[in-house]
This record gives C-alpha cells, sequence and structure tokens, in this order.
C-alpha cells in the first residue's frame, strides 16, 4: 500500500504473516544433530584391542554395552519400545586401564569426551565444583555445540571416594552424609534437561545458562574401590558357610584374584545408594597388569611407550632399541611402585634422560641400546657410531643451583 505523501507502507497484517513465515523457514533450518558413527561389536573391541593390553573379558562387554547404546540412540523410541540408558561402571586397581578404555571409545566413535575427578565435586552449599561443571567440560570438548554433546561420554573417575559413611570404606567419605554428591551426581546420569553455567562455578551468578539433555550422554565411572574386595570376601564366606559343605573353601573370595563379578548388593554394602546403582547397570570388573601384560604395554599397544620413545629418538637420526631383559626389568620397577602401567613413563625417561641431555650435541651417533643394567640404575645405555663403535656419554656432572 502508498500513503498519500507517496511513501510505501506496511500494514500490521502483513508483518504479522512475514515474521510467521521467517519464524517456520528459520525453524526448518535448525542444525540436525550428527549422525552416529555405528560400529559392530568387535569393531569397537578391535580398536579397544589397539591401544589397551589385556583386559579382553572388560573389552567385550564395553563393546556390547556402548553399542547398544549408540544403538538406542540412533533408533529412538520409534518402536514404541523405550529403551533405559545403560551407564558404565568400571572397577579395578590404579593403572589398570579403566580411563584409558573410555578415552579409546569417545576416540573410536567420534564423540566428544570429558574427565572428570569425582572427589573435586561437592554437594549444593559446599565449597567445591558443582557437578554441572562435568557438562561444561562436555559442551567446551564439542566446541559448544550442544547436539554433539548431547551424544557424548563422560568418564568419571575416583567413584568409589564418594561413598556414605555408612560404607565399609567409612575414611574416605566425601561430604557430611557420603550421599550429597551421589545425589547431584543421580539426576544427570540418569537423564534430565540441565541448565550449566557457560563460565563455570558459582562465581558468576548473573550468568545466562546453557541447557543441555543428558539423556543420551554416556556416563562411564571408575575407581579402584579399595575396600570392596573385603564385601567380597565376606559374601563368599557367608555363602560357603550356608552350605556347609563349601566351608573349606572360605579364601576363595581372595584367592584368585576374588569373585569375577560384583552384585548390586556389593555396591550397597560398599556404600552407594540404590539409586545409583540402579542408573550403573553394567558393572566391569578389571584384573591388576602383571609382569607379562606390562611389558606389552611397553611395546604392543598403537601409542606404546617404546614406540614414542624411538620416534623421538628418531628425530635426532638415531635408532633407540630395548632388550627383553630391558622390557622385564621396566616392568618389575613399575611393580615395585604397585601403581600399574602409570609407573613405566617414569621408569623410561628416568633411564634415558642424561642420553636425551647429551645425545643432541653428540657427533655421529646412529644407535642407542638399553639393556637390563641401565633400567636398574647400573649403568649407561650404549651408544653406537656409523661405523658400529661404541661412542661414549660426556662425563661432566650438571652443575648444582645454589
Amino acid at each position: 500500500m502508498f500513503s498519500s505523501r507517496g511513501h510505501a507502507a506496511v500494514c500490521y497484517d502483513c508483518i504479522r504473516v512475514l515474521a510467521q513465515v521467517v519464524a517456520e523457514e528459520t525453524a526448518e533450518e535448525q542444525p540436525q544433530p550428527p549422525s552416529l558413527r555405528m560400529m559392530a561389536p568387535r569393531d569397537i573391541y578391535a580398536s579397544l584391542d589397539e591401544y589397551v593390553v589385556a583386559q579382553e573379558r572388560a573389552k567385550k562387554i564395553l563393546s556390547v554395552a556402548v553399542y547398544n547404546h549408540f544403538k538406542r540412540i540412533r533408533t529412538g523410541d520409534s518402536s514404541g519400545v523405550e529403551i533405559q540408558k545403560a551407564n558404565i561402571l568400571l572397577i579395578g586397581p590404579t593403572g589398570c586401564g579403566k580411563t584409558l578404555l573410555a578415552e579409546t571409545l569417545a576416540r573410536t566413535l567420534d564423540v566428544p569426551f570429558a574427565v572428570c575427578d569425582a572427589t573435586s565435586l561437592t554437594e549444593s552449599g559446599y565449597v567445591g565444583e558443582d557437578v554441572e561443571n562435568i557438562l561444561l567440560r562436555l559442551i567446551q570438548a564439542a566446541d559448544w555445540d550442544i547436539p554433539r554433546a548431547e551424544r557424548g561420554i563422560i568418564y568419571i573417575d575416583e567413584m568409589d571416594k564418594i561413598a556414605r559413611k555408612e560404607g565399609v570404606n567409612r575414611s574416605i567419605t566425601r561430604d557430611v552424609s557420603g550421599e550429597g554428591v551421589q545425589q547431584e551426581l543421580l539426576k544427570i546420569i540418569e537423564g534430565c534437561i540441565a541448565n550449566v553455567p557457560p563460565q563455570g562455578g558459582r562465581k558468576h551468578p548473573h550468568q545466562e545458562f546453557l541447557q543441555i539433555d543428558t539423556r543420551n550422554i554416556l556416563f562411564i565411572c571408575g575407581g579402584a574401590f579399595d575396600g570392596l574386595d573385603q564385601v567380597l570376601e565376606s559374601r563368599a564366606n557367608t555363602n560357603s558357610a550356608s552350605l556347609g559343605f563349601l566351608a573349606g573353601n572360605r579364601n576363595s573370595a581372595s584367592s584368585g584374584g576374588g569373585p569375577s563379578t560384583v552384585t548390586p548388593d556389593d555396591l550397597l554394602e560398599f556404600g552407594f545408594i540404590p539409586e545409583m546403582v540402579g542408573r550403573l547397570p553394567v558393572t566391569v570388573m578389571l584384573e591388576s597388569l602383571d609382569r607379562e601384560a606390562l611389558v606389552r604395554v611397553l611395546t604392543e599397544p598403537k601409542n606404546a611407550i617404546v614406540k614414542q620413545y624411538q620416534h623421538l629418538f628418531r628425530m635426532d637420526g638415531v635408532e633407540l632399541e630395548f632388550t627383553q631383559g630391558a622390557l622385564e626389568a621396566a616392568a618389575d620397577r613399575a611393580l615395585e611402585h604397585a601403581t600399574g602401567a602409570r609407573c613405566l613413563r617414569y621408569v623410561i625417561e628416568d633411564t634415558l634422560l642424561d642420553v636425551m641431555y647429551d645425545l643432541p650435541s653428540m657427533n655421529g651417533a646412529t644407535r642407542c641400546v638399553v639393556e637390563k643394567d641401565s633400567i636398574e640404575g647400573a649403568g649407561a645405555p650404549t651408544i653406537y657410531g656409523a661405523g658400529g663403535a661404541e661412542v661414549e656419554l660426556p662425563t661432566e656432572p650438571l652443575r648444582k643451583s645454589a
């Protein structure tokens, strides 16, 4: 329409219709959730096998559980049957590969991944980190893509440290009742629309919140669960005593690594609330790594420690070699520290420190051989030149700072 002055004008009804058209087109252009990378359990297992040594049964259980989880997301409720989310609980000693398993799963499936330490979390009203900050880390890992973050994986470590006081592990409870943090975690683990502060924490009370649906986020919880063996042994003793003729096998819980499964009753006895036990239906027991497994950790994985150092030395034009005796000695040193595979990098780094310090300044070195004595601290690794002649490391001591 035109006004009396010759200028064009738009009536209110036209503006309202135009606004509706723009709103409909904008709604149609909303980004769709990213497509899932579906892999069969055998393929997931093969990918885990490239990075994680041993733990065959644990890898098999995880492969099936993760496949079913993402199959549930892809199918949705189109069939009319609502499939509940099956979060995972990993139980195993320090350095057995719990975190590595979760990281490898996320990398294999190409989904965002975040790690959190349960000991840093506190109940609302206490000084510490809110449970919503876990979701913030996942959103950041997804480059602030909320739909992608809603299909990610969160690994909560040290889960056993938030057992309530009534549990067997009374000395490592987290807050006044021991249940507060579990109750806070329960809401996001079971699935809810969570309000996440984009700047994290309680220091910015007036900030706008991000909303994220946690129903399709896979939560993997892990911990060493020190004291759980007492619960398992008590159960084994009770069962054998009730049968009478098995009373002579009361030590079976402690011999041979104990029972291969943990029941919901065991977790309740340890100090988990019933609701949390119900939200972690898939329980995976991981074995401690023995000498043979630690040697394999050094050499077999795709990113094995020995392969990493060999690549570093190759950048300086030097081939790094480890004898079998050296690898076994490194495994023995790691066993002495009782921290599983975590100590292996320290052992190799400690052995090669002097060589890595002097090697870039040396001329003619082409090969470095690490033997058992070097790992045990009885001698330095042997360095050879181009003609096969041995090259001595400089003997000048480092000056100590005053």
